[in-house]
């Protein structure tokens, strides 16, 4: 199928893109990699009518580290996101999950906000920003606002974004150096696929191997990217172990309300959840008492 019929409009400051989502509302779309947009524009599924194309915008396309927060511009492709130094250097489970987004050919188009403000619950970004305490930035024409990773995603499709607001920069909170790590797993049908359950951890231990902070997002079971906040507290003071990591799991699958989808039963995505949980712990842990946190 071709897409409807649509504006295309190509603005060169970011204020002209603000006055465009201002003038436009629901009825425009901003395209950056257009992965996702274009596919379902010629599906019919989306029919904008006006297209507002970013990428003749200077300075969108930047990665750079400042006061401790990794930040990501809204034209930084996922390609470049993945084997970025300075993201595998200070969030390292970022690049992990990059890594596994469709194949090597869609990532070198598709933009890291692009795949966060598409919000589909099953990626692999969204997830990670979740473990990391992330933050989306958003503008318009009322000015900027910050959103925190776990307010930015509100079910299938669907973010804190207005209408007139653009995503224009992700912010990753750096991980401590030291005695971290971190460990995205996910469980595919196919090579390239999205994962009908994905994980991301990050473990911090004390001189003793003891466990004083845990963060645990689990994503692609639920409607959006969670945390398991009950798993994560019962983590703490614990020693790395496999039992350990088991009863977090079960605490994990416990936590989240899977949907039934084609790819199983919300019984057999909870247990995909409690084991990809486990091993993502026990990778995490092991990178930690290496004593680093990179990939």
């Amino acid at each position: 199928m071709k897409p409807a019929v649509f504006s295309y409009q190509s603005p060169r400051t970011l204020d002209e893109v603000f006055g465009e989502l201002a003038e436009h509302g629901s009825d425009a779309r901003v395209l950056a990699g257009g992965q996702s947009l274009i596919r379902l524009m010629n599906a019919r599924t989306e029919t904008p009518g006006v297209l507002v194309d970013i990428n003749r915008i200077p300075g969108l396309d930047e990665v750079t580290v400042e006061d401790g927060v990794v930040r990501i511009g809204a034209l930084v492709r996922q390609r470049t996101s993945e084997v970025s130094p300075v993201i595998r250097e200070h969030t390292p489970v970022f690049s992990e999950a990059g890594a596994e987004v469709a194949h090597v050919s869609v990532r070198e188009r598709g933009t890291v906000v692009g795949s966060i403000a598409f919000a589909d619950p099953c990626a692999e970004l969204p997830t990670a920003l979740v473990a990391l305490d992330g933050e989306i930035v958003a503008r318009s024409t009322r000015g900027e606002r910050v959103i925190p990773a776990e307010q930015m995603f509100l079910g299938p499709y669907r973010t804190a974004l207005a209408e007139d607001e653009m995503a224009v920069e992700a912010r990753l909170p750096a991980l401590p150096t030291g005695r971290t790590g971190s460990a995205f797993l996910e469980i595919t049908r196919r090579h390239g696929e999205l994962p009908v359950c994905g994980v991301a951890s990050i473990l911090r231990l004390d001189d003793d191997g003891q466990i004083t902070e845990a963060r645990i997002s689990v994503g692609a079971v639920g409607d959006r990217p969670q945390r398991a906040r009950a798993a994560e507290s019962a983590l703490l003071g614990r020693t790395t172990d496999p039992e350990v990591w088991r009863e977090a799991g079960e605490l994990a699958a416990r936590e989240i309300e899977p949907r039934p989808t084609v790819h199983g039963s919300s019984a057999y995505r909870r247990h995909l959840a409690s084991v990809v949980t486990r091993r993502s712990l026990s990778r995490a842990a092991a990178r930690a008492l290496e004593g680093a946190h990179h990939v």
